[in-house]
């Protein structure tokens, strides 16, 4: 195609005399015209004028006989360099941060990789720190991710597949599998899903992929599990786990996810057997309190004659002109306000909102006789155990269910907590996320992977593969 041809091409669908930020060089070798395309943010410069400095050396005297296109692409001093015979491919791989080069009279362009995207350097995660193991987190970068994930599995089986996903934004996609542990079904599935996706763009990354990946709905409860370690990510690749990575998100999408998976916790798994279980009761039980201990309060609170003597104290001992089921609800509602304004709280200002809802709203509002102060304390320990939940998702779904039960057992007593109850766990019996159950291994019950939710068992003794992924090789010990 003539060079005059690419160029009315490249000003009139990308804009290149409009917009500031795409570069353009044209250039004379070899009696061509050879023309550059680049986005100067998402470029490294000190390469482009490398590049460049070597294409003004190249000996145009040789006596070789090669083309123009032959000469340029073998003496150009990078190690991926690409030929193309698309323009549309030319414009994608150029807003992604590649170079086009386009030479006069030629049918194929050559794309050479430069990109250098703006972004911080890998740091721990703050939602997944742990006391002892690495501090390095998966950042904003797609490169830097699968680099991070490489390193720790060096395996020539792992696989990174590279799609694009999005009709304006062409944001990159990579999915993350070991091809000879994963099931080649549900790796199937995965790609299936993600090329049926039809969106002008993901603004919201891995959020928007995640509805579209699980058809969520209505569902409050997390059928991905999200990570941001590169440790947990490549845990579940072993386990036979497809991992989905987005550019310019730091969290990877880990599928298939059961419930049991978002209660667990790296820490778990950096300390001895034994401190790992005893850990990881202390975390079921504060997430069984987030749920389940206001609902009780305010049943016993309406029924004193189910509490034994022993549990007698248990209950307001004065009268309140609020009926408690408002109490429970305005201080639940109301601690979660707190939590969301403490997100978009600058820093500095979040200690002194903190000490305003502590001492001032709190105090005065039990002095003043609008909460009795058992309901400040189950909120705050159902609070706590929220915090507990290492799944932030998750922690927000219990909530919802909370609240739901709270208003049950206040309306129906014991028959509401019972009806909330088995409506919860049929809710999450029914749940799905890419054809696996949510409940298992407890239903359908699996005995042996039941036990490693209660145990944190040694490596050496969890030899096998969950079931639940399908592996193609079970076992993880020869």
């Amino acid at each position: 195609m003539k060079l005059e041809q690419n160029r009315k091409i490249m000003n009139d669908r990308v804009g290149i005399e409009q917009s500031f930020d795409l570069g353009y060089r044209s250039i004379h070798k070899f009696g061509h015209e050879v023309d550059i395309y680049y986005v100067t943010g998402l470029c490294d410069t000190p390469v482009i004028v490398e590049l460049m400095r070597q294409l003004f050396e190249l000996n145009e005297s040789s006596e070789e006989p090669r083309t123009v296109y032959k000469r340029i692409k073998n003496d150009i001093p990078h190690q991926q360099v690409e030929s193309v015979q698309t323009i549309e491919k030319c414009i994608t791989q150029m807003l992604s941060g590649l170079i086009v080069i386009f030479i006069d009279g030629e049918t194929e362009a050559l794309i050479v990789d430069v990109r250098a995207y703006p972004g911080r350097t890998p740091e721990e995660p703050d939602t997944e720190k742990v006391i002892r193991g690495s501090r390095d987190g998966y950042t904003e970068n797609i490169i830097e991710n699968t680099a991070l994930t490489r390193r720790r599995i060096r395996d020539e089986r792992l696989r990174h597949e590279i799609m694009q996903v999005g009709v304006r934004s062409k944001t990159d996609i990579c999915i993350s599998y070991i091809k000879d542990v994963a099931d080649p079904g549900l790796v199937e599935l995965v790609k299936q899903e993600l090329q049926n996706i039809d969106i002008d763009g993901l603004s919201m990354a891995d959020k928007t992929l995640e509805e579209f990946l699980v058809q969520q709905g209505r569902n409050p409860f997390p059928l991905v599990r999200y990570t941001e370690r590169p440790d947990v990510a490549s845990a579940h690749l072993f386990e036979g786990h497809v991992l989905i990575m987005v550019d310019t998100s730091p969290s990877m999408i880990i599928t298939p996810t059961t419930y049991f998976h978002h209660v667990q916790h790296a820490e778990e798994y950096r300390q001895s057997p034994a401190v790992g279980s005893f850990v990881r009761w202390i975390r079921f039980f504060g997430i069984l309190a987030s749920i389940f201990l206001l609902p009780l309060w305010m049943l016993f609170n309406l029924n004193p004659s189910l509490l034994p003597d022993a549990l007698a104290f248990i209950g307001p001992n004065e009268e309140s002109s609020i009926p408690i089921v408002f109490q429970l609800l305005i201080a639940d509602l109301g601690l979660e306000m707190l939590r969301i304004a403490a997100i978009h709280t600058p820093t500095p200002l979040s200690t002194a909102m903190g000490l305003i809802a502590a001492v001032l709203i709190g105090q005065i509002a039990i002095d003043v006789g609008m909460f009795q102060p058992e309901v400040i304390l189950y909120i705050a320990v159902s609070a706590i155990g929220s915090y507990a939940t290492p799944s932030y998702e998750l922690s927000v779904a219990n909530k919802m269910v909370r609240v739901g039960l709270v208003i049950f057992t206040a309306v129906l007593g014991l028959k509401g907590l019972v009806i909330g109850f088995t409506a919860y766990i049929l809710f999450l019996a029914r749940t799905k996320s890419l054809n696996t159950p949510y409940l298992w291994p407890f239903l359908p019950f699996n005995a042996l992977a039941f036990a490693q939710i209660l145990f944190r068992l040694s490596v050496p003794l969890s030899k096998v593969r969950p079931s639940i992924v399908h592996p193609q090789n079970n076992d993880r010990q020869p």
